[in-house]
């Protein structure tokens, strides 16, 4: 077994966590019906974060060249990962007990975390990308994290609804043309 094989074990387990505790949001959902109040915005965001997942999931695999890995580039992948099931932990709330479950009151509950969270992700895949190749990449791949990072950054900051539906809106842009621009197929 080589080092991407061995070291990509424990960052796809975490991964895996993080796809499973959005997809028990949904379950949750589906089970609470009747007592959910739904907030488009949580539910477009869990939507994201799981789309996030699997292009991480799919990006880490142009990783498997890299062979001379340092502790430092496995922790900063490491890292990522890690925050993205915190993300994942976040964006939906747990469904226990018969009291109303109120999306909106979550979302707002969580916002700072979730989108602090979401600004040291962007900054963990810029490290992670100057660790590996030793520069920030792409242009392209850079202005998409600046964005990112503005929205995010916004996310955390402003609380006025309006503002959060119109930039779950760009994130959905942005996250569909940074995929389809840089990731369409596997490395």
């Amino acid at each position: 077994m080589d080092a991407f094989n061995y070291l990509s074990v424990l960052l796809s387990i975490i991964l895996g966590m993080a796809i499973t505790q959005i997809l028990k949001g949904y379950r949750g959902m589906m089970q609470s019906r009747a007592r959910l109040v739904v907030y488009w915005p949580s539910i477009i965001w869990s939507v994201l974060l799981l789309v996030l997942a699997v292009q991480s999931w799919w990006a880490m695999f142009g990783l498997r060249h890299h062979v001379d890995w340092t502790f430092l580039e496995f922790a900063t992948a490491l890292a990522q990962q890690i925050v993205m099931y915190l993300l994942a932990a976040l964006v939906l709330p747990d469904f226990f007990g018969d009291a109303a479950v109120d999306l909106r009151a979550h979302y707002y509950g969580q916002q700072r975390w979730f989108f602090v969270l979401l600004l040291l992700l962007v900054g963990i895949s810029l490290t992670k990308e100057f660790l590996f190749t030793g520069s920030i990449g792409d242009p392209s791949n850079l202005l998409f994290h600046l964005l990112f990072a503005a929205l995010a950054a916004g996310g955390a900051t402003i609380r006025e609804g309006r503002f959060h539906g119109w930039m779950t809106g760009a994130a959905v842009l942005a996250i569909g043309a940074y995929i389809g621009l840089l990731f369409r197929h596997l490395a």
